[in-house]
């Protein structure tokens, strides 16, 4: 049971057993092409980083969920290591990998995993400091749809059959939700059904997916499923119904914190937008040095220092 980031107690919650980073669907192309000729998606992902960087999180690991190149080409795994490693490094953190439909088994598995080259499912199991992160290959060789084979089910109940100390993660590129862009229904998951007996009263406290490009929160087989917004770009949720619509927007990652309870999933959009509001670092230390009542009187009260303040500049800027 772990956690990395700096945690001062001003609420009800403790802080997090454990902070996992969430990124999916970088979708690069070797020789640094533009994804449709329009998207900068290597930079992208470099400001998705420095975000975390910035944010103090450490989380313990980061999980990235699929399609990390859009043709598979060597290259474009290549560098996507020479883009993550360094950052892995910074945050003292590691990497777990996980296929797409867009990936390839074999250069995958050499590149990215550092194995020998393998058609095989690339299934992994890993130890976060006790919480076990299980990656499941869902690709089907030539297609974009997703299956999890009878292998791969009995191997991960045999998995699942001795609990982890924390608790176990499922991560793999489809998620087993709905979707409401129906074209997307036709490259889901297969076979659910399958699935969720698998899982169904297991020690699985999430479930970590990609593949839609949208943000989208869910359960499945009573288990929370949370499918990250990719870090390329964005399918418009709102598009006209029956059309896919893919738009350079909404990219955002994902930071998932646990709890002895409960599992908090955050989602991190990606840029620089204008700070509009908001208080100084020292305003942390300042409250946390404070009773529970002078804290709640200082940062609660609509009449407080605090707010006054903030309504006044607010004010003041509407002038």
């Amino acid at each position: 049971m772990s956690t990395r980031a700096q945690h001062i107690q001003l609420g009800q919650y403790p802080a997090p057993t454990h902070t996992i980073a969430h990124l999916s669907d970088t979708h690069l192309l070797g020789g640094g092409r533009q994804l449709y000729g329009a998207l900068q998606q290597e930079a992208t992902l470099v400001r998705a980083l420095e975000q975390l960087e910035e944010s103090g999180q450490l989380p313990e690991a980061i999980v990235v969920t699929g399609d990390l190149a859009d043709l598979a080409e060597p290259d474009a795994y290549r560098r996507l290591r020479d883009i993550v490693d360094p950052a892995l490094e910074r945050l003292g953190t590691r990497i777990i990998w996980v296929m797409g439909n867009h990936d390839e088994r074999e250069p995958f598995a050499e590149i990215m995993l550092g194995v020998e080259p393998s058609a095989a499912p690339q299934d992994a199991v890993y130890d976060v400091d006790g919480l076990r992160v299980v990656a499941l290959d869902s690709s089907v060789p030539g297609y974009h749809h997703g299956e999890l084979e009878p292998a791969q089910l009995d191997w991960l109940r045999e998995v699942l059959a001795t609990p982890a100390p924390d608790g176990t993660v499922l991560a793999l590129h489809h998620p087993p939700i709905p979707s409401p862009v129906e074209l997307m229904a036709i490259i889901e998951l297969h076979d659910q059904a399958a699935f969720a007996d698998v899982i169904r009263g297991t020690d699985v406290r999430a479930i970590l997916g990609g593949h839609v490009h949208y943000s989208s929160h869910s359960t499945f087989a009573g288990v929370p499923v949370h499918a990250a917004a990719a870090t390329c770009y964005s399918l418009d949720v709102a598009a006209p119904v029956g059309t896919l619509r893919g738009v350079d927007g909404g990219q955002s990652f994902g930071l998932v914190q646990f709890y002895d309870d409960s599992v908090v999933h955050s989602e991190v959009p990606i840029g620089s937008p204008p700070q509009v509001s908001g208080f100084p670092d020292s305003a942390l230390e300042l409250l946390a040095g404070m009773t529970a009542h002078e804290r709640r009187e200082a940062f609660s009260s609509k009449t407080s220092t605090y707010n006054l303040a903030e309504a006044e500049a607010s004010a003041a800027r509407d002038v």
